[in-house]
Parts: C-alpha cells; sequence; structure tokens
C-alpha cells in the first residue's frame, strides 16, 4: 500500500513538471534580457505595506529596461503562486508602449489596456494574504504584436494571446506577510 502511494505521488510529479515546461515551451521566450525592477523594493525583499491592502493598496512604481528593439508592446503579469486556492492574479496589463520605462506607482501607462483579476476586479487588486509568507511576481513580457483583448479578460486569456508572440520576458518577486 505505501509503495503505491510512493509511485502515484512520484507519477503527479512527474505530470506536474512536463506541464510546467510545456506551458514554458508554449510561450516560446526568445531571449531572458529584459529587466524590471522597483524603486520601492528588490527582487525577493518584502513589499512595502502601502502597496498591499494593509496600506494605500497602490501598485509599486516598476522600472523597465532592455526590451528588444523589435517588441510592439509589452504586457505585465502580477500573481501569487502562494494563495491558498491556487495562484491569484493580482493585476493584468497589456499592450503597454515597448518604449515606457517606468509605470508610475499608482498608475498605468497611457493607452495599456487592463485584465480582470482573481478577485473578478478590473486594475491593480492589492496583496492580502490570509496568512504567512508570500511571493508576488511581477512577470513582464516583450511582445512581436499589440493584443487584441477585451477588457474582461483573464490570465488564461491573456497568456494564450501572447503565445508564440514573445521576444523576451523579466520577473521581479516581492514577499509579504500581514503583521
Amino acid at each position: 500500500m505505501k509503495s503505491k502511494f510512493l509511485i502515484l505521488i512520484f507519477l503527479l510529479f512527474i505530470i506536474v513538471s512536463c506541464a510546467q515546461k510545456q506551458i514554458t515551451s508554449n510561450l516560446n521566450i526568445k531571449n531572458i534580457n529584459m529587466k524590471l525592477t522597483s524603486s520601492a523594493f528588490t527582487h525577493n525583499s518584502n513589499l512595502p505595506s502601502q502597496f498591499t491592502c494593509d496600506g494605500q493598496g497602490i501598485n509599486p512604481a516598476l522600472e523597465i529596461s532592455d526590451v528588444p528593439a523589435a517588441a510592439k508592446s509589452l504586457a505585465l503579469i502580477f500573481d501569487d503562486p502562494d494563495a491558498p486556492l491556487g495562484t491569484f492574479v493580482h493585476w493584468l496589463v497589456w499592450n503597454i508602449d515597448p518604449k515606457t520605462e517606468t509605470i508610475a506607482s499608482n498608475s498605468i501607462p497611457a493607452g495599456a489596456k487592463q485584465g480582470t483579476t482573481s478577485a473578478n476586479k478590473t486594475g491593480y487588486f492589492p496583496p492580502c494574504p490570509p496568512s504567512g509568507d508570500h511571493r508576488y511576481v511581477f512577470k513582464l513580457f516583450a511582445l512581436d504584436t499589440l493584443l487584441n483583448l477585451t477588457p474582461n479578460a483573464g490570465k488564461d486569456n491573456l497568456e494564450q494571446a501572447m503565445q508564440g508572440h514573445i521576444l523576451d520576458s523579466a520577473e521581479l518577486i516581492g514577499l509579504y506577510k500581514r503583521q
């Protein structure tokens, strides 16, 4: 009985690993040179509370650099992979002008579109972990096209529309635990 359980766990691990590799492969990222930083926090450090439900609940300023010259637009996904019921999407933004160097705090770039979060709201939904430490991941993608998505599009719609169009990507992680 114990060996059957261990075999089942092993098989589930293999299936999940293959699924993750397939998702990365489907996105077909060609380069990883672009950079995403913030003046409010550093990679893998604490996200200041003003950007969470314990503060003003506004987005932090983000700085973008080394965008590929061939990029026609940028897309941003901000989510929490540590949420109790699975990854929670906090912010979706696409059709960001590739010349954008800064997304100011409490704003979105002119002309960009926002999608629907896991809270079924459009726009930035602040981190508010129910318990423990959570990682909040900002993922930026340089695309070779503009995306034709409706404003109520979710993460799955965005990722599907990006498939085969990603030139580069960057990631910035902020950590947060409620006091």
